[in-house]
């Protein structure tokens, strides 16, 4: 009897409800239209939870105002904060990882600071630095640095010390053995890392945004709020959402890109 081997199911072979709409929109549109129905048939209060139509509605009067505004202004706040807190914590979390003593120093000062929940910073960080851009780019930094920072070391200290011992027999230097060695091999949770320090960049930035901004999302949620209008509120959170999937998307893209050599059960099916 031929031993059979177990056949794993590739993305295009997972069957899709209504062919053409990718299997993700499914539970989005769902919701969208139980929750029109709902309203429409009274089951809830349209002025706590305006149907989708009166949230598209919203969208394109504020496309037709100032949103191209607010959407650069959030756009470049969680890039520059996380650009910030990414090239901190690369070079930390490396050290950390690397060197004991380092772990010792530092690495217990961080995990107690990665406790402290984001709206904590706000008021310190106002009276330090007043209500201009630099708080709001600090207090993204600050979320954006952990995880990446969690990333590179736990990456670099998974790293298979037999492929370090064989990197010194071929007499590697420190630079190489580096190059060669350790990042491939740590690279999948330090992208890891990157993408959940992006998408912590993004809630750290509403956070900001609530506290003092005159532009932004998180400004158009407060605006929502002080003059009633839960269509704005919704529509401000529709776009948030869309926004840190488009991030999380491309650095998925990019991801596949540098780890195109890895053959793993989550790759196979996209050769």
């Amino acid at each position: 009897m031929e031993p059979r081997s177990l056949k794993l199911p590739t993305p295009a072979s997972v069957s899709r409800p209504w062919p053409g709409l990718p299997l993700g929109a499914l539970l989005p549109a769902l919701a969208l239209l139980g929750a029109e129905l709902g309203v429409r048939a009274g089951l809830v209060p349209a002025n706590l939870l305006p149907p989708p139509s009166a949230i598209g509605e919203a969208l394109a009067w504020l496309a037709a105002n100032d949103l191209p505004m607010h959407l650069a202004a959030s756009t470049l706040r969680v890039l520059a904060g996380f650009a910030l807190g990414a090239a901190l914590a690369l070079p930390l979390g490396a050290v950390v990882a690397l060197d004991r003593r380092a772990q010792q120093l530092l690495d217990p000062s961080f995990q107690a600071l990665r406790a402290i929940p984001s709206l904590a910073w706000v008021p310190l960080l106002l009276l330090w630095f007043g209500i201009d851009e630099t708080p709001k780019l600090i207090l993204i930094a600050i979320g954006a640095f952990f995880p990446v920072y969690m990333g590179v070391v736990s990456g670099i200290r998974g790293v298979d010390r037999k492929l370090v011992e064989v990197g010194r027999l071929y007499r590697l230097a420190p630079v190489a053995l580096a190059r060669r060695v350790l990042l491939p091999a740590a690279l999948p949770a330090i992208l890891t890392g990157l993408r959940n320090g992006l998408s912590l960049a993004w809630m750290f930035m509403v956070a900001a945004e609530l506290i003092a901004a005159s532009r932004g999302l998180g400004y158009l949620l407060t605006d929502g709020r002080e003059s009633s209008r839960a269509d704005i509120m919704l529509a401000a959170i529709v776009l948030l959402a869309l926004l840190g999937k488009l991030s999380d998307s491309a650095m998925q893209l990019l991801e596949r890109r540098l780890l195109a050599w890895r053959d793993s059960v989550g790759d196979r099916g996209t050769a």
